[in-house]
């Protein structure tokens, strides 16, 4: 594993780290960066804002999905993604056993087929980080389907209880496999999970599933971490069917999610951390202001913590930018958003958090390199520089999260040797009397100006 590395021994890193210390918020790509041994130049940072010691060190990392630095896309495009990612883009890789870019591990029983997760754990170790496998999806024959046969239309089926035991003994023959492989998520989102005559999730089954998966992984390898129950916490408009008394500015909880966190953490055989993830809109697409949004994050934290001491792990989060505004993965309002979701990771003391498809993408949330499968592909995003910054700083726990009461839509990072400052708002905000005002949804990285 490769070690974070603490800014104070590279600023001029962060320089070359293919964006600039700014970004134009009328572009969707970083633009040229200084020369790689130029000093940052500092912000100033005046007026009324309070800072807050992150609550414990935060690990960000990345889930590889479909397209990502595949080898036989563009070769310079794929250089350039790589370079992103190698440059503190991440202290985790997350891939997924079956599907999100990985083949089909065992097309009938037995028989195994490894070569796109070999090529996917490669990637990551090329690049010098460490391994998540979520443990999802399931082979055709362990969910009705033929043996031989791979319908990828029904990969979000759930295996038949059956099955189960099959399954889990699918999870051993990869973590021996792979032995740079530290944590495992069981499943992801519930998928197939539902039980349609109770109308709500079928918790039972998941938790018979993950008790079978983590009784085999830690025959085999009982140094790997094992986190469940990779549940959405979904929001609802307040007065919904279905909405808790769990609540905030960013609506209501649906108590059917709730329930499934309750029955896991008294059910499970064992459990080395808590996985969940969420996004910031209601079920009824209401989108609340970007701050009051990423509240979210910190407030099902809490939630959690109150329930259980297991790390928390966000192994899916997606901030929502206001309607009107560009949710593209180069979009500077959904980078802006994205470090709203982390400041209020950050304060409430989660452990991990996993950014969904560092590549650019159509799924509507921020990316850290534009699409690699085009010839000028591997570009950065208004994200990437910010988010290299704060990756080994957060990891280290040692970042002050700064807000301004009289500028509610500010939000600024802060280092012994940097700082990052984001408009989360659609109009230009000052920084200091005479300064240049940040631009609408603008991210400036810079040193620290005393």
């Amino acid at each position: 594993m490769r070690a974070p590395r603490l800014l104070a021994a590279s600023l001029a890193v962060l320089a070359a780290a293919l964006v600039a210390c700014s970004t134009d918020p009328n572009t969707t790509e970083g633009s040229a960066t200084p020369a790689p041994d130029a000093p940052l130049p500092p912000i100033e940072l005046a007026g009324d804002w309070q800072w807050t010691p992150q609550a414990g060190p935060l690990e960000l990392g990345v889930t590889h999905t479909q397209y990502s630095l595949d080898d036989h896309g563009p070769a310079e495009a794929r250089r350039r993604g790589m370079d992103i990612l190698a440059n503190d883009s991440a202290i985790w890789q997350n891939h997924h056993l079956m599907g999100f870019g990985s083949g089909n591990p065992e097309p009938s029983p037995g028989e195994y087929d490894w070569d796109t997760l070999d090529a996917r754990m490669q990637l990551t170790e090329q690049t010098g980080q460490r391994s998540v496998l979520t443990l999802c999806c399931a082979p055709d024959w362990m969910k009705g389907g033929e043996a031989g046969e791979t319908d990828w239309d029904e990969l979000e089926s759930d295996p038949e209880p059956e099955h189960y035991g099959d399954y889990a003994a699918l999870a051993a023959e990869a973590v021996q496999r792979y032995p740079q492989v530290e944590r495992v998520m069981v499943w992801n989102e519930l998928k197939g999970f539902w039980n349609h005559d109770e109308g709500r999730w079928n918790y039972e089954g998941y938790t018979d599933l993950y008790n079978q998966v983590y009784r085999a992984v830690k025959d085999v390898r009982p140094d790997v971490l094992v986190g469940g129950p990779y549940v959405v916490m979904i929001s609802l408009d307040p007065g919904s069917e279905d909405a808790s008394s769990f609540a905030g500015p960013w609506g209501v909880a649906d108590q059917r999610t709730l329930d499934v966190v309750d029955y896991w953490l008294q059910n499970n055989v064992g459990a080395d951390f808590l996985v969940v993830d969420a996004a910031t809109d209601t079920r009824q697409e209401t989108v609340p202001a970007p701050m009051d949004g990423n509240q979210k994050f910190a407030d099902v934290a809490r939630w959690l913590q109150e329930r259980s001491d297991l790390p928390i792990w966000w192994a899916e989060f997606y901030p929502e930018v206001p309607d009107g505004e560009s949710d593209e993965a180069t979009s500077p309002a959904n980078a802006a958003v994205m470090l709203g979701a982390v400041a209020a990771m950050a304060e409430s003391g989660t452990a991990g958090a996993l950014l969904w498809g560092p590549q650019g993408h159509s799924l509507g949330s921020a990316a850290l390199w534009t699409d690699a499968t085009e010839e000028d592909g591997g570009q950065p995003t208004p994200l990437t520089a910010a988010w290299q910054f704060l990756v080994p700083h957060l990891a280290a726990g040692d970042v002050e999260i700064g807000r301004s009461p009289s500028r509610p839509d500010l939000l600024a990072f802060r280092a012994d040797d940097g700082v990052v400052v984001a408009n989360l708002s659609d109009a230009p905000a000052e920084l200091a009397p005479g300064a240049e005002p940040l631009q609408p949804w603008q991210i400036s990285v810079g040193g620290r100006d005393s």
